[in-house]
């Protein structure tokens, strides 16, 4: 019957779901590492962009502005490379290749991140599976060995709520890695958002027919 097949499957057990969590969690731990370097990396470079940017920004030097952007090396000095670009054709064209750049960055951002999310939603469900797995083993083996009584059961059952512990210890530092790595990237579309607006009030204002200026 197809009960007693599947009961045959999950009497494997559960020692291959807590080898399975702790492949995540290595692979979760290894991300969270790169994205910290990352993220770290992407502040550094910001930092320094805009310490060259924003004494030409006070000073109206688009010129300069645009010679800087121009042989900067790196994505995240896209964005005001757009809003220099769009600004020979007026503020709509601007805004929208600002846009365009910034949902570019924000990927950038995000890469990975989708992975964390992922795995804290449903490692505790990983857990929790294995926790089933050992409950079933735990009564199949109460039946053949019924003069074992309450701690045939019990073993079995602690032994399975191992699972669900794992699935929780894997899950939480990913959710709390995913909650923060979010507010990281919010904060740097944000820094460039306002980078891009000043850029923009700079070199195209309120004319929504082009700069008078060329920007060569």
């Amino acid at each position: 019957m197809l009960t007693e097949r599947l009961l045959q499957v999950t009497l494997i057990g559960t020692e291959w779901v807590l080898y399975l969590l702790i492949g995540l969690s290595v692979v979760s731990i290894s991300l969270m590492i790169e994205r910290v370097l990352f993220f770290r990396s992407n502040r550094l470079a910001w930092d320094k962009l805009l310490a060259r940017v924003d004494p030409l920004l006070h000073a109206d030097d688009t010129k300069g502005l645009a010679e800087v952007l121009r042989s900067w090396q790196g994505p995240e000095a896209d964005v005001l490379r757009a809003g220099i670009e769009g600004a020979r054709k007026g503020k709509a064209a601007a805004e929208r290749l600002v846009h365009a750049a910034l949902l570019v960055e924000t990927q950038r951002l995000d890469r990975r991140l989708a992975f964390l999310g992922t795995l804290g939603n449903n490692a505790p469900f990983i857990g929790l599976f294995g926790t089933v797995l050992g409950i079933i083993r735990a009564f199949h083996d109460l039946s053949l060995d019924v003069k074992g009584g309450a701690n045939v059961v019990m073993s079995g059952v602690s032994e399975a709520l191992i699972a669900t512990a794992a699935g929780l210890f894997v899950a939480i530092p990913a959710v709390i890695a995913f909650n923060a790595f979010q507010r990281r990237v919010s904060k740097d579309v944000n820094r460039a958002q306002a980078a891009a607006d000043r850029l923009l009030a700079i070199l195209v204002g309120g004319d929504d027919s082009g700069t008078d200026e060329t920007i060569d």
